[in-house]
């Protein structure tokens, strides 16, 4: 945190430990109902708070996959994301070649299309379908 010229708390430390060790995509409503139990003075303001400070320190990516809540990932390298429709899970996935990835490349490069001059900062590419487990199951 201290790289990131964060403050650390205990509750953000506790909030940085969680992402680093679980690697689900967690909503900050999964964070809260995991965390809660063990740190009574953690507040959901506390969890949305460091969430969007640690997204706006490049930490973590705030995820829209899911059109009713954001989802983050501490593996901030470009890829791509499934999330199943039926069950809810999301899956990483490598980039997709054919989209205009964020990174070395498209970070910050200068474009033009129809003489409007425009600058890509970030892409999402995601897909969305039944995962494996859930298509055993029809």
């Amino acid at each position: 945190m201290k790289r990131l010229s964060i403050k650390p708390s205990e509750q953000r430390i506790v909030i940085m430990q969680y992402l680093l060790t679980h690697h689900n995509h967690p909503t900050a409503d999964i964070i809260y109902s995991e965390l809660a139990p063990s740190m009574p003075t953690l507040s959901k303001t506390t969890i949305y708070n460091t969430l969007k400070l640690l997204a706006n320190h490049g930490a973590v990516t705030e995820m829209t996959i899911d059109k009713r809540n954001a989802h983050y990932d501490f593996d901030t390298v470009p890829h791509s994301h499934f999330m199943c429709r039926q069950c809810g899970k999301i899956i990483d996935m490598p980039p997709d070649d054919t989209a205009a990835e964020p990174g070395a490349s498209y970070h910050n490069s200068r474009s033009e299309q129809n003489g409007i001059q425009f600058v890509i900062e970030e892409t999402e590419i995601n897909y969305r379908g039944l995962c494996g487990d859930c298509l055993h199951k029809e």
